[in-house]
């Protein structure tokens, strides 16, 4: 079996709006004061790891009696409020992630419900969800008749837009493809990467580069604005309209380009880079965000594994840039100011593209 989600956009009434307003709140509310019931045990018991496993985690319902309001919402959405801090926990205590941290109201809004005894379904331009009862979608493309919806998400943008993304699950295996066709991808700052194969960058146009000026000009009005009046709020969509573009390009951009190359190979190979550290240490933070290298990968590695392909990535530490892909010699310095890769052999080519031709050989290598 295999899951995809569909999102969709969705226009509740002022009343729905309402009581998502309060689910949202009631969410969030239950995972902070299970967090700081854990929190307090945790602090008793940390030196024990094998003891902290086997604690249950208290339930929502606990908490139904003394704040009767959590009551109006779903159920459904605080119990999987309960599931997220058990797998935050999880990744923690398996070393994936750092300890978990409370929820902010300024963080993002939405929450989680399952489909139980038809609950959830979509009907001619409305969705069926549990408490709201029938909301206005926007329904782009149909969702195909062997697709079982499972659950849905409901979110609200900075922007106050709502969406539905439905999960769904149906019966799929990918056949493992005989590997062709390979390339390499090397990393590039102000192009995305670079594939062995043409030498070629992606081009990606750096939207939050290219709308930093008009960003900055509107942050800057929005400073002046008294917070809370009305011209302030006004303003604050103004500049969350701007981000939310420029997430948009960024994510069309990436979604088409990871789709270029899970068409076209068989294998893609890239290294296994650390980008948060690489915008620290070097002073690359904005570049380094605006690529979304992470979120390109994940685009990648789904569509392959989709079609039955793979994604491999090389050790981070591998000297891709300093050898050369003609002779193999590794040099010894190589400042990130020269661009052009020259080797002793006579070998010169642009540096990506050297380091990139020499990703795919050790991704041949690892395959073979």
């Amino acid at each position: 079996m295999a899951n995809k989600a569909y999102k969709f956009r969705i226009y509740p009434t002022a009343a729905q709006c309402v009581l998502l307003a309060k689910t949202f709140g009631c969410v969030r509310f239950v995972y902070n004061k299970m967090l700081t019931e854990r929190k307090g045990t945790y602090e008793q018991h940390k030196e024990n790891k094998e003891t902290l496993k086997k604690l249950k985690f208290p339930t929502p319902a606990k908490y139904k009696d003394e704040f009767t309001w959590l009551k109006e919402v779903d159920s459904l959405t605080l119990a999987n409020a309960q599931l997220n801090l058990q797998k935050a926990y999880k990744n923690f205590f398996e070393g994936r992630a750092e300890f978990p941290v409370f929820k902010n109201r300024k963080a993002r809004q939405s929450y989680t419900t399952n489909v139980v005894n038809g609950n959830i379904m979509l009907l001619d331009g409305y969705i069926k969800l549990p408490k709201l009862k029938l909301v206005k979608i926007k329904q782009h493309r149909d969702i195909p008749a062997h697709h079982i919806i499972k659950s849905c998400t409901i979110s609200r943008t900075k922007t106050d837009k709502y969406y539905v993304s439905i999960l769904t699950e149906y019966e799929h295996q990918p056949v493992s493809k005989e590997v062709q066709h390979i390339v390499g991808l090397d990393f590039s700052m102000n192009g995305l990467f670079v594939d062995s194969e043409t030498g070629k960058k992606a081009n990606y146009p750096r939207f939050y580069r290219q709308a930093l000026e008009k960003l900055a000009k509107e942050q800057r009005i929005l400073s002046r604005r008294k917070k809370g009046s009305h011209r302030w709020n006004k303003q604050r969509l103004k500049v969350a309209g701007l981000h939310e573009k420029i997430a948009n390009q960024r994510k069309d951009f990436l979604h088409k380009e990871s789709y270029k190359l899970s068409k076209r190979y068989d294998c893609v190979v890239m290294e296994d880079l650390n980008m948060k550290g690489m915008s620290q240490a070097l002073n690359f933070g904005k570049s380094v965000a605006d690529n979304a290298w992470g979120m390109f990968t994940t685009f990648l590695r789904y569509k392959l594994e989709k079609q039955g392909k793979k994604l491999i990535k090389i050790d981070k530490w591998f000297p891709s840039s300093k050898t050369c892909s003609c002779c193999g010699q590794v040099k010894a310095e190589l400042s990130l100011s020269e661009r052009t890769f020259q080797c002793e052999c006579g070998f010169t080519a642009d540096r990506d593209h050297n380091a990139s031709i020499n990703i795919k050989r050790e991704g041949l290598r690892l395959l073979a």
